[in-house]
């Protein structure tokens, strides 16, 4: 048998990467389209589109985003189609089909906890055929394998469809240690999309120009700046300010996240409480809301203090996490996959 290539893929709600032993990453937006028509089809000169090429042609495609709040959809046979082109396009990108036979693959696959428990059977199915043997784990488990960070540490990861929670103790993590939560990325959007579109009821606004705008801009607590994007108001590109909007959607996952923290604290070993309080590690693109870190440590001074760190670039700890437990994985823990 050829040398083994194997892949951590962190398979998110807004976007996907992909980590592999032969030295590529690759990040795509979770999209896939097809053209809806014949007309759409000479345009594009396409069968299928991904990632952001998907998104920025979406008035000729259907289009799909195949994971919703976190959990793989099963609804049509077109959603189910779309997360298999999103893992072969992935695949392809470091080589799978290419130089590289699919037989030779090992994939551990990361996605949100919620995911985990429910879609694990769908999962293998879209896997089926694409590589040959499969490691399924949750986020946040993931990036705590990737950064060692396995003992007396809770991670929280915020992305687009789910808020994850785990607390490692040296051991793969059970149900206990870990909690999700649907208030992410994508409930932040919707809060602001129907703030601005209250305050400034002439603006034409869509959910991917305030996505846009929150990535760029998202705050919670103080911010001396204004925030001023550029939207057309009956058709005339104009300034709107969204500073107060944009802190009250990013605060709405506060009072959630917090709580779902301290419980989970209170639930540690009294005696290793402090060394987890002290050990909290925030992940995700939510993780880099401005003034989130000092937010809940903020809310820690009440079981008696605590540091929050986060991530600077977190575009692919998931699945560099996944590729560090790939390369570890003993042979046992390995799922073989047949066409």
């Amino acid at each position: 048998m050829d040398e083994v290539l194997h892949v951590g893929i962190d398979l998110g709600t807004s976007r996907s990467a992909i980590s592999a032993s032969n030295g590529e990453r690759f990040v795509v937006d979770s999209f896939v389209g097809w053209p809806l028509d014949m007309v759409a089809r000479k345009v594009l000169k396409r069968d299928v589109l991904i990632g952001h090429e998907a998104v920025a042609n979406r008035t000729m495609l259907d289009l799909h985003r195949p994971l919703e709040r976190g959990l793989l959809k099963e609804g049509s046979d077109k959603d189910v189609q779309a997360v298999r082109e999103l893992l072969l396009h992935l695949l392809r990108l470091v080589g799978v089909n290419g130089t590289i036979d699919a037989s030779n693959v090992r994939a551990v696959v990361v996605v949100p906890a919620a995911a985990l428990r429910t879609n694990k059977q769908y999962l293998r199915n879209a896997m089926k055929g694409i590589v040959d043997s499969l490691l399924i784990v949750s986020e946040p488990f993931a990036v705590a394998y990737g950064l060692d960070a396995l003992l007396h540490t809770m991670i929280v990861d915020i992305g687009a469809g789910t808020t994850d929670f785990c607390v490692m103790k040296g051991r793969y993590p059970t149900e206990e240690d870990q909690r999700t939560l649907t208030v992410a990325g994508d409930s932040i959007d919707t809060q602001l999309l129907k703030l601005v579109q209250e305050r400034y009821q002439q603006a034409n606004v869509t959910v991917y120009m305030v996505r846009e705008w929150k990535e760029k801009h998202s705050y919670v607590g103080h911010t001396r700046d204004r925030i001023v994007v550029k939207a057309p108001v009956r058709g005339v590109p104009t300034d709107l300010d969204i500073t107060a909007e944009l802190k009250t959607a990013c605060e709405s996952i506060l009072p959630p996240v917090i709580e779902t923290m301290l419980d989970l604290l209170s639930r540690v070993e009294p005696e290793f409480q402090e060394r987890v309080r002290n050990n909290i590690i925030l992940s995700g693109g939510g993780g880099l809301i401005r003034g989130l870190p000092e937010a809940l440590e903020t809310a820690l001074r009440s079981v008696g203090g605590g540091k929050v760190r986060f991530m600077k670039d977190p575009v692919f700890i998931g699945s560099d996490g996944g590729l560090a437990l790939a390369a570890d994985a003993p042979e046992g823990d390995w799922e073989k996959l047949t066409a």
